[in-house]
């Protein structure tokens, strides 16, 4: 007779408990985690400490191919003390995970490039502090932005061979760089059948002033007058109704400027893409030029790809990567402790599903 009843949890395999703190950065936990960490995992970790968080969708989108894919590799970096990752409050539903650089993952990096984790100008509680930052969700909307030009990237389709995105700088590196003049939200460069389109971004979340929002193009103005290089400023704004109000005062600005044909500008909308589609992105026909007139026959929105034919007289950007010394405003290369990470991860393999809900 059965007199007592078994629990399914006593059943399951014994789960791994977290790395102590102070175990995470010893010498015996770097030599397991040699055996442990892949190359994505190394990308990942870098684009953590260049982009400062990252959400779990976010990184589904740039590396993996399902949510549940995502949920056990980053359970597991979590154990190691390789990421951190709290989830912030919502009054409606629940927040995504948010991932930031662990102390386990900043010592990997750091013996990566031959330094020591103070040399990173790394601290964990600073890491973590993103988490009450008032500029978490604009730090999250720009991660949005770009995650999804590249999970659309990362997608076979013949139509959209040769996109893909082969540069991504933070907020803080631009800052690094030309800071003293104008500090975008983030560099970008945008390959695709119609050439490759280099181009700095604003991200507005609809919480600056008007004025303010149209008073960047004047230090994007003296940038491109310092560098010599015309460089497309994109404005992504949350709603249309915000976007015809912002190129109404972002036009203001640009025509009383010395040299319009520098400072390229163009528009967009979060609520301008298809949510039925299988993959929208900022890729999509939905760029609007400051110079464009509206036509009856035909849409004068462009793709992201495509934005290069609407500014005719535009350098074409240089076909090798990026070089962050021609972009200093002081004519002198900085040296980095890190470069930037690659936009693709080095083992990523295409996805052809996309999450439920996205």
């Amino acid at each position: 007779m059965i007199t007592t009843t078994t629990r399914q949890h006593q059943l399951r395999q014994h789960l791994p408990g977290r790395t102590a703190a102070r175990a995470a950065g010893s010498v015996e936990h770097q030599a397991a985690l040699a055996a442990r960490l892949t190359a994505r995992d190394k990308w990942l970790l870098a684009l953590l400490f260049e982009h400062r968080v990252l959400t779990s969708a976010q990184i589904q989108d740039a590396a993996f191919p399902s949510s549940r894919s995502a949920r056990q590799r980053l359970r597991e970096l979590y154990l190691w003390r390789a990421v951190s990752r709290f989830q912030p409050f919502r009054q409606l539903g629940s927040a995504p995970m948010h991932y930031v650089l662990g102390p386990a993952g900043a010592a990997v990096l750091a013996a990566e490039h031959g330094l020591e984790v103070k040399d990173l100008g790394y601290r964990h509680d600073r890491s973590m502090a993103i988490a009450h930052n008032q500029r978490l969700a604009h730090t999250v909307g720009v991660g949005d932005f770009f995650t999804s030009l590249i999970s659309r990237s990362r997608r076979r389709d013949p139509v959209r061979d040769g996109e893909g995105v082969t540069a991504w700088w933070s907020e803080s590196r631009c800052a690094r760089h030309f800071g003293d003049l104008v500090i975008p939200d983030a560099y970008g460069r945008w390959s695709s059948a119609a050439g490759e389109l280099e181009f700095f971004l604003e991200y507005d979340t609809g919480s600056e002033s008007l004025t303010k929002v149209s008073r960047k193009l004047l230090a994007y103005a003296r940038l491109a007058d310092s560098t010599g290089i015309a460089t497309p400023v994109l404005f992504w704004l949350p709603t249309r109704r915000r976007e015809a109000g912002a190129r109404s005062a972002l036009a203001h600005i640009h025509a009383d400027l010395d040299q319009t044909a520098d400072v390229p500008v163009a528009t967009a909308a979060t609520d301008l893409l298809d949510s039925g589609a299988a993959c929208p992105s900022p890729a999509d026909k939905i760029w609007l030029p400051l110079n464009a007139r509206p036509s009856k026959r035909t849409s004068p929105r462009y793709a992201l790809g495509e934005l290069t034919r609407a500014w005719p007289n535009l350098a074409p950007a240089a076909t090798s990567e990026p070089d962050e010394a021609s972009y200093s405003t002081s004519g002198q290369a900085v040296a980095y402790r890190l470069p930037p990470p690659s936009s693709i991860p080095p083992d990523a393999t295409p996805s052809r599903t996309r999450r439920p809900g996205s």
